[in-house]
Formats: structure tokens, sequence, C-alpha cells
């Protein structure tokens, strides 16, 4: 049994990981400002996570074996986490994304567009850190959503007191009305009724990985040993915007229409103009087995089907 603190943890993915912990024993306690309360016979800290003395004074005396962040998009964040966590933790997890391998956000390094990105890409014990810039500002960071998680993984590498470890999350899908980025739902809803989709003239792949493994792959992380520094998320299989439309479209018997868009037009989610995919190598050196997409794709398709108003064949 060890003592396990989750920042966040009250939707999704999140929620299940904090199920699973639970389920697997370990004293589990979870902070965040008040809104959701986590499942019965799990600690319950309300405190805001930007604010300093608030978290301190929530958090006493107590030290944890591991803390796993689901909520931390800035450097500020981070800087925080590691003043208020440090020696209370040996073991700190945070919930990072793809989004940090976007080329449009960053210079990175030139990778071939054959080749899925590895986590050297990205490496935040290089990656500089500005924490004087809006972070605070919504508008901004909803801009520099990228950045943040990049940054963030930076301050926790570069200045933590304990292990420290990123997990780099696929686009996720499955949990039908769970799934609250509506991506999914974008695809069946617009296929169904014979609306458009919009599209890149060469739209490239990329990768997803469903909800139920993602909560999988964090318990993983979190109760490993052995490895610190980011891990990529994401099951094996790269999907283009048309094969996830053609799933969708066996689903709903209705064909996607297609319209192609013009250069710096917004085209639907997951159709990208640049290189999105990343390797899931290290993860499986370290021990962790993955899904196929292919496999899972159709039901977390028909779960949203479900949870919608259309109609279905």
């Amino acid at each position: 049994m060890r003592k396990i603190c989750v920042i966040g943890g009250s939707r999704y993915f999140g929620k299940l990981l904090v199920q699973r912990l639970q389920a697997a024993d370990h004293r589990v306690t979870v902070i965040n400002r008040g809104s959701t309360s986590p499942p019965a016979g799990v600690e319950h800290l309300v405190a805001d996570r930007n604010d300093d003395a608030a978290l301190t004074d929530a958090l006493s005396s107590r030290t944890f074996d591991v803390v796993v962040d689901q909520v931390c998009y800035t450097p500020v964040q981070a800087a925080i986490a590691t003043r208020v966590f440090g020696g209370r933790t040996r073991r700190y997890v945070m919930t990072s994304t793809i989004e940090v391998y976007d080329p449009a956000t960053a210079a990175l390094t030139a990778v071939p567009v054959s080749v899925p990105m590895p986590e050297e890409t990205v490496d935040p014990a290089t990656w500089p850190v500005s924490t004087d810039l809006p972070w605070h500002d919504g508008t901004y960071l909803e801009a520099h959503y990228a950045e943040g998680k990049r940054q963030a993984e930076a301050v926790f590498t570069q200045a933590a007191g304990f292990e420290f470890a990123s997990v780099r999350s696929a686009h996720v899908l499955g949990g039908g009305v769970q799934e609250f980025t509506g991506r999914l739902a974008h695809y069946v809803e617009r296929i169904a009724q014979g609306k458009e989709i919009t599209v890149h003239a060469e739209a490239l792949p990329t990768v997803f990985i469903h909800y139920e493994e993602l909560a999988d792959l964090l318990l993983w992380a979190t109760t490993a040993t052995g490895f610190t520094g980011p891990v990529n998320a994401c099951s094996d299989g790269l999907l283009g915007v048309r094969d996830l439309s053609a799933v969708v479209a066996a689903q709903t018997g209705r064909q996607p229409v297609y319209r192609t868009v013009a250069r710096g037009e917004t085209a639907s989610p997951f159709s990208f103009d640049r290189h999105y995919a990343m390797s899931n190598a290290r993860a499986k050196c370290l021990g962790f087995s993955f899904s196929r997409t292919a496999d899972w794709l159709p039901g977390a398709v028909a779960e949203a089907l479900a949870t919608s108003a259309v109609p279905t064949i």
C-alpha cells in the first residue's frame, strides 16, 4: 500500500485513475477546489493549487509516496508544486500531452515525417523556462497550451527535489458522455447528419489512446520504479482523419462528406497539415503493453453514438 496524492482527478481518465488506485488498496488523497468530491474512502483536501500558502496549509504535515498532477498547465504552477511538495514525496508524475510535439508552436529538432517522434524531440532538461509571461491570463494560456506544458515539464525536471516523470498523452477518445472535448462527437454527428468534414489536402496521421488505457498507463507510471523523464502514451497504429471517418461511417451508415480547406483555414479536429505522431517505444521498453487503436476505436464510436441524439442504423 502506498500513499498517493492526486491533484485534480475529478473527471474522465483522472477520475478513473483515482478509482483504480483505490481498488489497488492504495491510500489516496485528492486535492481540488472542492467542486467535485472523490469516491467514498478517498481523502479530500480542498485547496487552490495556484496558492502556495493555501496548498501548504491544506497538506499540513502530510507526506506521500507519489503525487500525480493531472492539472499542471504552466511553469508557474510547476514551480509552486516543487516548493510545496519538495520533501513531501519521493516521486511526482505529471500528465502532459502530445501537443508538446506540435511543430507549429515551437522550433523542434527535425524528425522525418515518416518517423513518430521520440521523447528526446522535446528535452525538458534543456527546455527554456519563462515564468514571467502572463500564464495567469486564461486567453494567453489557451493560446500557449503546448508551451505551458513544455515549460512545466522543464521546471520539474530542472528544479524538483524528487523523482519526476511526465506522461505525454496522445489524443484521448472513448467514454461516451465522459469524453468532454466533443471531438469524436463532432465526427459522429456530422457524418450521421450528412454534414461536411473539413480536411487538409494532405492530412497527416496522428496517434490516439483510449481513456481506460491512459488510466492504466498512469497507474503504471505512478507505481513503477526506476524510470524518470517523459514517456509517450499512445496505442499502436497511426490513424488519419479519413481512417477515423471511415470507422464512424461504418456504424452510421452514411458516407463522409469531405471539403478540403484552403491554406490557413481551420479544419476538423484530428486533420493535421504537419507532423503529429509520436513513438511509444520507450514505454514498451519499460514494460508497458499497448493495445491497437483499430481494436478499440469501433467501441468508442459506438459509445459516442449511444450518447448522441443522431439516429443509428
